[in-house]
């Protein structure tokens, strides 16, 4: 990127002419050529296409985010450019129209420079994309070529979606910031269903600064853009349920990170959680189940042949979930949201693992969602901070959770929990 410009920086000095779109996305462009043919982040990318654009948002363009490149997760509609939603059913799929989240960002000036590679519908079968630290290993999923890209230095921002954990995950294994925001806080009409109660639309880039200013500008939120001031965030540290499921490099880097922010005077304090929330990851599971096989019923009913083993045996199971324990697990979901405030009494923030370890070995897996799935089904607020790295020297990202619709104090936690990383 030219000079390592965040994107808070490039759109400054786009708007005060000391930086052209062309000349930034040269920049990008000049970095996909060294990096795509190994990390492989991109399913379309029409590099004329984005140069013209770039001129022409030179000439035009105006909004925060002029100039700006973004990539866009493939499982979000985009009107001019292959929607296909990571299946061979869409491959040559073109939505009418874009969906809110990309129109909004080109109504703010940004430029869409591509589509970024997703796993299978959004679940987990892999798509060609390789960890940009190891191509041996998976770069997490399903939002897997956005977190590579922008890890990779090849786009600024990025669009990503989360249903369990595929945000926060390929953060962590990729080494780039991941949010994902309270649930509905940016719109996500246009983005291909799989879970209607579960499904978020959040964003990646190289810093919390840069990712609280692009949801800002899309959500229609200033506030939740990263102040100046000294913010000295309350943090509850918290080994959640499945902490079994936890890497030994997992285990060290909380620890660290927990060593690190206390060397430099900020508040941590071990957090339990209550007993009632250890089914929540199982209501996650079943309400995923539930909804995917109802939205997926046009693909089961014309297609199923079709449809990876993986996706098939989940809408398959979706089916036979009784109505009555789709509701329970509703149900304790809504009672766990009610009881976060208690949870976090005392506390601006939790900190708790992105993943269970380093980004595994081998390319047929995206990982484990196993610490995301209960703070996804409670519609939190999370943001997994990079600066850490495991025995291998992979990177492991360590997540921020804050209360539900309380973006901005998550966010200005995590700018200063990541200065104090890095």
């Amino acid at each position: 990127m030219t000079g390592r410009l965040t994107a808070l920086d490039a759109a400054r000095r786009i708007a005060d002419g000391s930086l052209t779109s062309e000349a930034l996305v040269r920049a990008c462009l000049e970095r996909i050529r060294a990096r795509e043919p190994v990390v492989q982040a991109w399913q379309h990318l029409d590099m004329d296409a984005a140069l013209m654009m770039a001129r022409q948002v030179d000439r035009f363009g105006s909004g925060p985010l002029k100039g700006i490149p973004v990539g866009v997760k493939d499982i979000i509609d985009t009107a001019d450019m292959p929607t296909g939603y990571g299946s061979s059913l869409y491959e040559t799929f073109r939505p009418p129209r874009d969906a809110a989240c990309v129109a909004l960002a080109r109504l703010a000036g940004a430029l869409i420079l591509g589509k970024t590679v997703t796993t299978e519908f959004a679940y987990f079968q892999p798509g060609k994309t390789r960890n940009p630290h190891d191509p041996d290993r998976t770069p997490g999923g399903s939002s897997s070529g956005s977190a590579a890209a922008v890890a990779s230095g090849m786009v600024p921002l990025a669009f990503g979606t989360q249903t369990a954990g595929s945000i926060i995950r390929p953060a962590s294994f990729c080494g780039c910031v991941g949010y994902k925001p309270t649930f509905g806080l940016i719109d996500r009409s246009g983005v291909h269903p799989f879970a209607d109660s579960l499904d978020t639309v959040g964003v990646f880039a190289t810093t919390v600064g840069d990712a609280a200013f692009f949801a800002s500008v899309i959500a229609g939120r200033p506030n939740l853009r990263i102040k100046d001031e000294v913010f000295r965030p309350r943090i509850g540290l918290t080994r959640p349920y499945a902490w079994e499921a936890a890497e030994p490099a997992t285990a060290r880097a909380l620890d660290e990170a927990a060593a690190r922010l206390g060397t430099v005077g900020l508040e941590v304090c071990e957090v339990a959680l209550p007993e009632r929330w250890r089914g929540l990851l199982e209501a996650q599971k079943t309400i995923m189940a539930f909804e995917a096989a109802r939205s997926h019923a046009p693909e089961m009913l014309t297609a199923s042949d079709r449809l990876s083993m993986k996706l098939r045996e989940l809408l398959e199971a979706g089916v036979l979930i009784a109505p009555e324990d789709y509701d329970a697990a509703r149900a304790l979901v809504a009672e766990a949201r009610a009881g976060f405030s208690d949870v976090l009494d005392g506390f601006d923030v939790l900190l708790t693992p992105s993943a269970p370890g380093e980004a595994p070995e081998g390319l047929g897996a995206t990982g484990d969602p196993v610490f995301n799935r209960m703070w996804t089904a409670l519609g939190v607020p999370c943001i997994s901070v990079p600066g850490l790295t495991g025995p291998t020297g992979m990177p492991i990202g360590v997540q921020v959770v804050g209360r539900w619709g309380d973006d901005r104090r998550a966010l200005a936690a995590s700018a200063a929990i990541g200065q104090s990383l890095s």
